[in-house]
């Protein structure tokens, strides 16, 4: 892995903190667009499903996969198996922005000159101890995005890929 590859954390200027991660993908923001806004594809990679109309504004509702609570080994409708927020901006395919229970989890496309795009990935929050777990999750479900828009078989766990993310992830921002 790059250290290139590796999100970023810092401070934010109101005192949260804020992971970045940059990626150039070879397809098209029109076509990344889809991949993080269509349910079908969000499924695949995003770790919770959601449902959400594309207006700012509007109500995002956060569930977790069943596959997902079992693995935690919690109980279905404990906390933090749902959440909720809202759509803050939207400029299809350039900008998606939304809350996730005081979260923002921001999406930037810009076209890359070659046919494809870098993608930015930004996600605020409050509690440092979040960061590194985060992190590494982040960047697991950015691969399986990668793969997705590719077409490439998913033939890993994100779950053990973010596991072996975690001490590079401590390392850097730990």
């Amino acid at each position: 892995m790059r250290s290139a590859d590796l999100g970023t954390l810092t401070t934010t200027a109101d005192g949260r903190y804020q992971l970045r991660f940059e990626r150039r993908l070879a397809h098209s923001p029109a076509r990344v667009w889809r991949g993080i806004t269509e349910s079908g594809q969000l499924k695949s990679w995003f770790p919770m499903l959601v449902e959400f109309d594309l207006t700012p504004g509007a109500k995002v509702r956060f569930d977790m996969p069943d596959a997902t609570i079992r693995r935690l080994g919690l109980a279905p409708g404990a906390p933090g198996t749902t959440g909720r927020g809202e759509m803050t901006q939207v400029d299809p395919p350039h900008l998606l922005e939304y809350t996730w229970d005081g979260e923002i989890l921001r999406w930037e496309l810009s076209p890359d000159g070659d046919g494809g795009c870098l993608l930015v990935f930004t996600n605020v929050f409050d509690d440092r101890d979040t960061a590194i777990p985060a992190a590494s999750g982040w960047h697991a479900g950015l691969e399986v995005l990668a793969a997705v828009l590719d077409d490439r078989p998913v033939t890993w766990s994100a779950w053990d890929r973010a596991d072996e993310l975690t001490p590079a992830y401590t390392a850097t921002v730990g």
